[in-house]
This record gives C-alpha cells, sequence and structure tokens, in this order.
C-alpha cells in the first residue's frame, strides 16, 4: 500500500498550501493595511483578506462537474498554476488592487484543493487504511498554518517587514506541488474507468496496490458506475465448485446456484439460506425499531452497523480479507486459467458475436469488463461450446496474479468479495430467458462456523464436513454494463455496453436518486454543523484567552511586540493541534468516523459551556485563565480529531463515481457559505449577545450536531466506496418503503 500512501502525502501538499496561505495573510494584514494606510478604510482591509473565501466559493460552483469531465488530476494541476501564479501576482502587487487580484487567483487554488483532494485520495486508497489517508490534508494544512506562522514571525523581528515576500514565498512549495502534480500524481482509476480508460486505470491501480493482480477491484470499478439499480440482500453458503460435476447437475437442484469470478476458471457453488442473511435481518430489526421510536433513528444507520457488527476483527488493523474467505476466492489447483486469454480468443469462439473494438485499435479505449456469456439457453443450442461462463480478462482489462495476492483474484478490499451469477427460467412459451447478476459478498462470523454436515454442497459430500466454505451476506443487483436492449438484440447470454456509455446519464436523473439525495442530506448537513459548531469563534477568541493567561506579558518581558507575539500564540495554538491529528489518523479506521464524532462532539459541548461559564461568573483572574485556556486546548485538540476531518472524510466516500464531482462540489460550496456567514456574523454577534451568548449558541450546535450524527450519519470505515453507495441506496429505499408503511 506504499503506492497509494505516496501518492496521498503528494496530494495532501495542496492543503498544506491552504494552511500557508490562511496563516499569512492573517500575520501580513498587520503591514498591508499600515502601507496602503487602511486604519481608515476596514472594509477594504476586509475585503483583503476575504478575496481568498471570495475566490474558492466562485470556483467552488464549478469545479466538480468539471473535474467529472476532464478529471481529477488535471484539476490539481490547475490548483497547483493557480497558487503559483497568485503568489508572484501578491509578491508584485504594486497597489491594493493587483493584491485582490492576486488573492483572489489564490483563492481559486483554495477552492480546488478543498473540493479535489478528499475525491482523489478516497478513490486511490484502500479501504483499510482510506480514512487514515484522508486525514491527511486536516494534517498538512496544520501543518502548513504552523510552519507559516513560524515563518511570519521570523520576519516580523526583522527591522522591516516585507508583507510582500511573506504573501510570496508561497510560490515554492506550490512550485513543489506543481512538479508533483505533474511527475507523480497518476489520475483517479475510478476516473479512468468511467472513461473506459481501462488499461491506464489498470496500470494505476497496479502501482497504487504494489501487486499485479487487482483482478477484483477493476471489477469493482466497473460496478461502481450504475446508479439506483434495485439491490436485494441475501444470505448464501459458499463451497468450491467441483469440475467433475457438471453444470446440469446444479440446475437440476433449483437451491443450489453458481457463482463466477472475473477470470476463466473461478467459479463456486452457493446455496442461499432461508430466513436472509444477519445484515438484513439486523436491518429489518433495526427498521421495526425505529419505526417504534418514531422513525428517529435512520434505517441507513441501521443497515450499516449490521455490517460492521458481523465483521470479524484480526489485530489491530482488519486484514484485507479472512483468511479462508481469501483462499476460497482464489484460482485453485483443479481450476485452470489461462493468463494470456485474451479478445482475440474469445472472436475465435464466435465470429458472429460482435465486439467492442470497432475500428479503432486503442486499447485504453475499448475494454468492457465482460463481453460474453455462454448459458444452459446456449448450450441448448451448441452442445459443447465452452464453460458455462467466459469473461474477458486478457491484457486489457486485468492483469495476471502475483505473487501474494493479498486481496485475492476476487477481493476488493474490507474483507469483501465480487462475483456474478446466472439465473434464468421459463417463460409462458417455453422458452428460456436469463437475468444476470452481481454479488457484493461479505462473510459473516469466522470461517468454518459451519460444515458439510449442515448443506451439501458439490465437492464436500453430505456429512463429511471437509469441505471448506463459509456464509456470507451478499448484495445482489444489475451489473453496470449489463444492458436489457442489448440482450433483445443478441439473445444468447446477456450482451454489455462499454464503461464509458455506462457512465454517462441524466446529470439531474442521477441526482434525484434516493440513494444519492440522502447522501447529499448526510454531507451537507454535516458542513453546515461544522462551520456553526464554533471554530472560528474560538479561533478568534483565542488570542485573546492566552493573553489573559499571561503568555503576552511573558513575551514582552523577553522583548517580543506585541504584533510578534500575536502570531507566535498563533503558531502555538496551530502546534498544539498537530498531534490530535496524528490521533485521529489512527483512529479513523479503527474506532470509526461516527464513533470519532460521537465521542469528540461532547468535549466540545463541554468545552463551550466552561467558556460560557467563566465569562458569565466573576472569579479570580488567575483561575478564569486556566479554565479559558484548557477549555480552548481541549476544544481545539477534539475539533481536529473529529469534526474538523470528519465531514470532508465522509462527503468523499458516499457518493456513486458517476456524480461523485459534482456532489461535493455541492458539499463544498455549503462549506464555503457557510464559512462567510459564520466569519461576518461573528463581529455582529460579539456586539449583540456577548463572548457568553456566542459561545452559548455554538454549544447548542454543538448538541444539535450529536444528535444528528447518532441518527442520521452511518459508519462507513473499512467499505469499499461502491458498496457504500449501495448501502445508501439500499437505506434510502427502505426509509421511503417505511414512510408508505
Amino acid at each position: 500500500m506504499s503506492g497509494a500512501v505516496l501518492v496521498a502525502i503528494a496530494a495532501a501538499i495542496g492543503n498544506l498550501l491552504q494552511g500557508w496561505d490562511n496563516a499569512t495573510i492573517a500575520g501580513a494584514v498587520l503591514y498591508i493595511k499600515k502601507e496602503f494606510h487602511l486604519e481608515s478604510n476596514p472594509s477594504m482591509e476586509g475585503l483583503i483578506v476575504a478575496m481568498s473565501l471570495i475566490g474558492a466559493t466562485l470556483i467552488t460552483t464549478w469545479s466538480g462537474g468539471v473535474a467529472d469531465w476532464l478529471g481529477r488530476r488535471p484539476m490539481l494541476i490547475l490548483s497547483s498554476v493557480l497558487y503559483f501564479v497568485g503568489s508572484l501576482v501578491m509578491l508584485w502587487s504594486p497597489n491594493v488592487y493587483v493584491l485582490l487580484l492576486g488573492r483572489l487567483l489564490d483563492g481559486f487554488g483554495v477552492g480546488l484543493v478543498v473540493t479535489l483532494v478528499p475525491i482523489y485520495i478516497s478513490e486511490t486508497a484502500p479501504p483499510e487504511i482510506r480514512g487514515l489517508l484522508n486525514t491527511l490534508p486536516q494534517f498538512t494544512g496544520s501543518g502548513g498554518m504552523f510552519l507559516s506562522y513560524c515563518m511570519v514571525f521570523g520576519m516580523s523581528l526583522m527591522p522591516s517587514p516585507s508583507w510582500r515576500l511573506m504573501l510570496g514565498v508561497l510560490f515554492v512549495p506550490s512550485l513543489v506541488f506543481f512538479f508533483l502534480t505533474i511527475f507523480f500524481l497518476p489520475e483517479s482509476p475510478r476516473w479512468l474507468v468511467s472513461k473506459g480508460r481501462m488499461l491506464e486505470a489498470k496500470r494505476v491501480l497496479q502501482r497504487l496496490r504494489g501487486r499485479e493482480d487487482v483482478t477484483g477491484e477493476m471489477a469493482l470499478l466497473v460496478e461502481g458506475l450504475g446508479i439506483g439499480g434495485e439491490t436485494t440482500i441475501e444470505e448464501y453458503i459458499i463451497g468450491p465448485a467441483d469440475d467433475v460435476a457438471d453444470d446440469n447437475d446444479i440446475a437440476v437442484d433449483k437451491d443450489q446456484i453458481k457463482l463466477y469470478g472475473a477470470e476463466e476458471g473461478l467459479s463456486w457453488v452457493a446455496r442461499p439460506v432461508k430466513g436472509g442473511s444477519t445484515v438484513s435481518v439486523l436491518s429489518r430489526h433495526g427498521s421495526t425499531m425505529s419505526r417504534r421510536q418514531g422513525s428517529l433513528i435512520d434505517p441507513l444507520v441501521t443497515l450499516f452497523g449490521s455490517v460492521h457488527e458481523k465483521m470479524p476483527e484480526t489485530g489491530s488493523m482488519r486484514s484485507a480479507l479472512f483468511p479462508h474467505f481469501g483462499s476460497m476466492f482464489s484460482v485453485g489447483g483443479n481450476q485452470p486459467r489461462n493468463e494470456e486469454w485474451d479478445e482475440e480468443n474469445l472472436v475465435g469462439e464466435g465470429e458472429d458475436y460482435p465486439t467492442d473494438r470497432g475500428e479503432d485499435s486503442d486499447d485504453e479505449l475499448h475494454s468492457p469488463l465482460i463481453s460474453r456469456q455462454t448459458t444452459s439457453m446456449e448450450k441448448d443450442m451448441h452442445a459443447g461450446h465452452g464453460p458455462l461462463s467466459t469473461f474477458r480478462h486478457g491484457s486489457q482489462v486485468q492483469g495476471a496474479h502475483g505473487e501474494g495476492g493479498g486481496a485475492g483474484s476476487m477481493g476488493i478490499g474490507g474483507g469483501w468479495q465480487v462475483a456474478w451469477k446466472w439465473t434464468e427460467r421459463e417463460d409462458e412459451s417455453g422458452q428460456k430467458e436469463g437475468g444476470f447478476k452481481r454479488i457484493y459478498l461479505h462473510q459473516e462470523g469466522f470461517p468454518g462456523s459451519r460444515r458439510g454436515s449442515i448443506v451439501s454442497l458439490p465437492g464436500g459430500g453430505e456429512g463429511t464436513g471437509e469441505a471448506e466454505f463459509v456464509q456470507a451476506s451478499a448484495l445482489v443487483s444489475q451489473p453496470a454494463l449489463y444492458s436489457k436492449d442489448l440482450l433483445r438484440e443478441h439473445t444468447i447470454g446477456p450482451a454489455m455496453v462499454h464503461p464509458s456509455a455506462t457512465a454517462k446519464g441524466s446529470l439531474w436523473h442521477d441526482l434525484q436518486d434516493p440513494g444519492v439525495k440522502r447522501a447529499l442530506f448526510v454531507g451537507v448537513g454535516l458542513q453546515i454543523l461544522q462551520q456553526f459548531s464554533g471554530i472560528n469563534g474560538v479561533l478568534y477568541y483565542t488570542p485573546q484567552i492566552l493573553e489573559q493567561a499571561g503568555v503576552g506579558i511573558l513575551l514582552s518581558n523577553l522583548g517580543i511586540s506585541s504584533s510578534s507575539s500575536s502570531l507566535l500564540i498563533s503558531a502555538l495554538t496551530t502546534f498544539v493541534m498537530l498531534p490530535a491529528i496524528a490521533v485521529a489518523m489512527r483512529l479513523m479506521d479503527l474506532s470509526g468516523r461516527r464513533t470519532l464524532l460521537l465521542t469528540t462532539i461532547p468535549i466540545l459541548i463541554a468545552s463551550l459551556i466552561v467558556l460560557v461559564i467563566s465569562n458569565l461568573v466573576h472569579m479570580n483572574s488567575v483561575v478564569h485563565a486556566v479554565l479559558s485556556t484548557v477549555s480552548v486546548v481541549l476544544y481545539f485538540c477534539f475539533f481536529v480529531m473529529g469534526f474538523g476531518p470528519t465531514p470532508n472524510i465522509l462527503c468523499s466516500e458516499i457518493f456513486p463515481t458517476r456524480v461523485r464531482g459534482i456532489c461535493i462540489a455541492i458539499c463544498a460550496l455549503t462549506f464555503w457559505i457557510c464559512d462567510i456567514i459564520v466569519t461576518y456574523s461573528l463581529p455582529v454577534l460579539l456586539k449583540s449577545i456577548g463572548l457568553a451568548g456566542v459561545f452559548g449558541m455554538y454549544a447548542v450546535v454543538c448538541c444539535i450536531s450529536w444528535g444528528f450524527v447518532y441518527l442520521k450519519v452511518p459508519e462507513t470505515k473499512g467499505m469499499p466506496l461502491e458498496v457504500i453507495t449501495e448501502f445508501f441506496s439500499i437505506g434510502a429505499r427502505q426509509a421511503e418503503a417505511d414512510k408508505t408503511n
């Protein structure tokens, strides 16, 4: 996973530039207003500071849609160019208007980074460490603020500090970021798949995962292109298929089905379990409980929670696959595979079957995941032609197995597997018609919890107890590339459309999908509540609190001026955040996003209440300073552990690939608008209701936030992005059904 880690670190440099800019302007504005005589023009001073916010808000309105169109990497390159050009303009700025232009360009870069870095990291990171890597932007942003404050503090000690140099020095790290985006960062593999560039996506995945075998994850990325399919939750007992057994033996036993992998020769036998899976039972139970409680708890929360309840733990970090589950879903010794099996061989089998190659020979453009299925219907027409299932997995889509193959050929991360099944029935005229289903499998309980004596599977023998098999929950849905229209044209098996064609659709229609709307409700709600939870107010009040604690007097005795003291205090405040963010990086994939929010928000509430009391009750100045300082430090530490990074992490995880850019842009736009409202309303609120009133209002918002997280925000740790969006779709439809009933 070192490839994904290094790529995430490189992308997070963009957030370092954001933090650097925020801190630099806070120090530079002290000298800007002196040179341009803005003491009597506070509106212009405020505009210089706010121009970056304005630029970020403006560019966010279209950045998501363009990122879905052009890709994530080009937009990150553009952000680095904007940072670089903006810093050079600020370095030159002969007057205040040129300075405003430089700040606007800088804001454009900030807006692109805030929107795109979480998307990029989520789409490239493995599920097991996605939370850790997506906390990196918070860490690098705070680290950038600390470095910038230290730099500005050092420059403030000079006889004649230059604010142009303070702002313009940003061109150095922005140039580093530019070279990283150009020469090191690959394009997101999920975006590449959505454009049909399968070979390029495969190579990027191999680089990110550090192995040749990315079969399962490539299949997952293709399946993630769909939106709004009908999904059911089932449960199977799964065992290895016996090559000796004929497929007709399975057809005779209606209680058995055959599952197929994405490579030739991969197949297993599964028997549906009566009564549904543990996940579905817990989900229905949770839905019933929520109805009894007045539908307060979202069924979505219960559905996600039921998955994590059934997820075994192995050590401090969950392994990518459970041992037996992973070994079963790999190519066994009795299951032949042909690593050189490609589309040319397929054409030889059925010359009349149209391929997707067309006139263009571009390997990257034409490569659907599955080109053809040979079903029992075909067997009736052409006896003895090939296996039951024929998947194309040659040079274009997937690679051969690497040594070790940690995730197995069908592993998609987080203990999940992907497979397909073919079901068929006879219509009224006696003709057979089939249905092709995609399955996300997740093991329930521990391997070997049930043996062959409980259920008979081919290869194990009834009552022998020798067959290795597992019990697994399954999300069953129609594959993203399955086209019923093409099936009508080619009656032998399901026809597959190209991934780039699947990714196309009506944007408005996609945004109206119940799962997408539910995800937008969660994402936008978290962004609003985060901004109104008090972070801006506490940041504003921190220098005053530390001044009361005697830090200012101590620094003045050391010969440090008041302006330099405020910068040093801000640097110390930012430095305190870094260890807390490091803890959050560790806990984000262990405890989970929801758990971190539910445990850290109460600390924020308690800190704000103490600040309210300390400002209402007359007490000794030393006691007041100690209480205020401790409350502020605790607030900062626990905010950056939970409410700071988590909303952006969740927003980058809960939307489908096709609309991820535009949906995160909506959430980011909400963030910037609320940021502007809070920033400009704070002075008015301080005058009208006082400091105690402001902190009291923030405490109330934090209480509302805790309730919102408890009732509406699910736990997404360790789950592939495509599985998360599938669960949102299921949960949204279940909630609609509950309302109807």
